[in-house]
């Protein structure tokens, strides 16, 4: 399992992944769930994804590859984010024909999920998800973010925090609470985190970092964040009998 997510505020799109994988509780591996492409002036594209390991990886190559032998569509080529969407869909769902059957014959689950976003000149932003099996929806200012993995624990503040008003900064914390409160809850879900600011009309990808179990600022979040919340609880008025 994994947890992945993307939050489209007006100020720009904040992606996060972590990057544990695990084959059961004995076998637990460290893979980045994250890929960029840009060029700078012109395009910059996150890629986030979850499940099958294998499939995953495949599809990641499947694009990499028609960008290094010109291959046309390619990520680099087209024109529109909804274009880059299609891409990802397409190479889904060409590896998952590929390789689905021989997984289903030894009972294992060829699933996977993606997360597509950012900007190509000449249009807006724009953030995808693109399902399992190749299709995909939009972002919209009523739904601004996306999550994939085991969401259920890191969606409350989600919730509650991000609108389409909400600063870089404020989208940036309260998804690196939502992976604190996953990885709290769900040992499958753990460091290190990657995190990517696209900030809106850039056409580059000017903040990238990696948070380890020792970094400073999610050492500082994570307690700031569970005083905050027993603060909070404390404070909470008894029921009057």
């Amino acid at each position: 399992m994994t947890y992945c997510v993307a939050t489209m505020i007006d100020a720009g799109i904040v992606f996060a992944s972590d990057s544990r994988t695990n084959a059961g509780v004995d076998n637990i591996s460290t893979f980045r769930k994250m890929k960029t492409f840009e060029r700078p002036g012109d395009r910059a594209l996150v890629i986030v994804n979850s499940g099958n390991l294998a499939i995953t990886q495949a599809t990641i190559n499947h694009l990499e590859q028609a960008i290094r032998h010109n291959t046309e569509p390619n990520l680099m080529s087209v024109f529109s984010m909804y274009d880059v969407a299609e891409l990802v869909g397409s190479a889904l769902r060409d590896v998952r024909h590929r390789d689905g059957p021989y997984l289903m014959g030894s009972n294992v689950d060829g699933g996977a999920n993606f997360i597509v976003g950012g900007q190509i000149a000449g249009e807006h932003q724009r953030l995808f998800m693109v399902y399992a099996e190749g299709n995909f929806i939009e972002a919209t200012p009523e739904t601004p973010y996306f999550q994939i993995g085991e969401t259920k624990y890191g969606k409350p503040i989600i919730d509650r925090v991000i609108s389409g008003e909400t600063c870089v900064d404020d989208a940036i914390k309260c998804v690196l609470v939502s992976f604190d409160s996953t990885m709290r809850s769900n040992l499958s879900v753990g460091m290190p985190i990657d995190l990517a600011c696209y900030e809106r009309d850039s056409l580059q990808l000017g903040r990238l970092r990696r948070f380890d179990d020792h970094d400073p600022y999610m050492l500082s979040l994570r307690q700031s964040w569970g005083e905050g919340v027993r603060r909070a609880f404390a404070q909470l008025p008894n029921i009057q009998w």
